[in-house]
């Protein structure tokens, strides 16, 4: 699919009598990226798509093409869940370990890819460039309505460095305070023994109105819709929320975290 797109970006660039740099200054891109693009060497991002399909009169062929690669490049057993996560109309996230992925900066994502020395560059950049695909719900003209509880911890690990854990926390904070339909609570360490150190786990809310959970593991996901689960899910949630600070509260806890990253 990557090779496809840029076949179809190639014919249509030269259909429409454009080079290379006319068309990036069009799509306010550099030349560079496009030639990348059409050489399969970059992959195209869902707004690099987007303006292809403007720029080209392409009636939404890009963004269907880009919106396949984004498929092929998440691991397979993430699809299910991903697929949802995109039709979602509510998302209750838990998180004790690291920063949920939609909430991630790019840098935040590399640096814990990297970190365990598990991944090839390639794939490190396949699986940070599907992340912030992902991402791109929280811009979407409705967005799910995703309430994320983080253990203090996340706040504090150190994930990259200095400059990355600042850029990352103050990312949340921006996330928490301009998009209205972001809501971030922190699980302070004075919570001591609290039901989410069982492990992270996300509630999502289909438009049809029923819950699903999805809990991730180390290599496999797996997502339930049996009702007595999501029931008991549902409870441990609550009980993590009730050891959480307000939204309020946790702002300002992480603007104040975030200055100690110096």
């Amino acid at each position: 699919m990557l090779e496809h797109f840029a076949e179809e970006l190639r014919l249509a660039r030269a259909d429409r009598g454009l080079s290379q740099a006319a068309l990036a200054e069009a799509l306010s891109y550099s030349g560079a990226l496009v030639a990348k693009v059409e050489t399969s060497e970059r992959r195209p991002s869902l707004d690099f798509a987007r303006r292809c399909d403007v720029v080209l009169a392409a009636d939404g062929r890009f963004e269907r093409i880009q919106r396949r690669i984004s498929r092929e490049t998440v691991v397979p057993w993430f699809r299910d869940w991903a697929g949802i996560e995109q039709e979602t109309t509510a998302l209750r996230w838990f998180e004790p370990l690291c920063v949920p992925g939609l909430l991630q900066t790019e840098r935040y994502a590399r640096a814990l890819l990297t970190g365990g020395g598990l991944f090839a560059p390639d794939e490190i950049e396949q699986h940070v460039a599907a992340r912030l695909d992902r991402q791109g719900l929280l811009i979407r003209d409705r967005p799910p309505l995703i309430t994320a509880l983080i253990d203090e911890h996340v706040l504090r690990r150190d994930i990259g460095g200095s400059d990355v854990m600042r850029e990352q926390i103050q990312h949340l904070v921006k996330l928490g305070s301009a998009f209205p339909r972001v809501r971030i609570q922190v699980v302070p360490d004075l919570a001591g023994a609290y039901a989410g150190l069982g492990g992270p786990f996300v509630i999502a809310t289909a438009p049809q109105g029923e819950d699903l959970v999805y809990l991730a593991g180390q290599r496999h996901g797996q997502v339930i819709d049996r009702s007595d689960y999501v029931r008991q899910m549902v409870e441990v949630w609550e009980s993590i929320r009730g050891e959480a600070l307000s939204h309020g509260q946790s702002l300002e806890l992480m603007a104040e975290v975030a200055e100690t990253w110096m």
